[in-house]
């Protein structure tokens, strides 16, 4: 498909920390596009993941969240809403985003709109993503804005979790951007 940004890592951050003949391979999981190469409209889906009871203890431990909803099984299913303990909504926004994540070296995350937790995630759930590209408009004099929505589902479809992700991201030749920045300087 031409239009369509590589998954695949086409050059390398060349590090001056390892063998030069090291440094020089691509990198594996890092995509190197810039703000040119990233197409509105473009979707995609990730691989499936069940939340697994681990998974949703140790994120609960990590960031103290013991709420009777995702800690308490008697609470839980005696009188909590659901019947069932909850799969905390953090994880559920962290786990479905990492799914389409990327490690593209150019682009920054500037933060995230919308975010709208839609329906309830139990435990032993299966989640997939669907990111799509929304929009994109240059901002600053090195890096352009991006706009794409995340929608993370259950099962096989239910909507579950919505939310949109700005990153900035570098451009290839900046100078074809010079007279349409929103902003002058590099911060993001």
């Amino acid at each position: 498909m031409t239009g369509f940004a590589p998954t695949v890592g086409v050059s390398s951050t060349h590090p001056r920390t390892m063998p030069e003949s090291h440094a020089a391979l691509p990198v594996w999981n890092a995509e190197n596009w810039f703000y040119e190469d990233w197409p509105v409209g473009q979707k995609i889906r990730s691989l499936r993941r069940t939340l697994a009871e681990g998974d949703s203890h140790a994120f609960n431990l990590l960031v103290t969240d013991i709420h009777p909803y995702v800690q308490d099984e008697i609470f839980a299913t005696t009188e909590g809403r659901f019947g069932r303990r909850l799969v905390a909504g953090a994880f559920v926004f962290s786990a479905g985003l990492g799914l389409v994540a990327t490690n593209c070296v150019n682009a920054f995350s500037y933060g995230y709109d919308r975010l709208r937790f839609i329906g309830p995630t139990f435990v032993g759930d299966t989640i997939y993503t669907i990111r799509t590209n929304l929009e994109k408009r240059p901002k600053y004099q090195e890096m352009g804005l991006i706009r794409a929505s995340y929608e993370v589902f259950k099962g096989e479809g239910e909507l579950v979790l919505y939310c949109e992700h700005l990153q900035t991201v570098k451009y290839r030749d900046p100078v074809d951007f010079a007279d349409r920045t929103e902003a002058d300087g590099n911060a993001a």
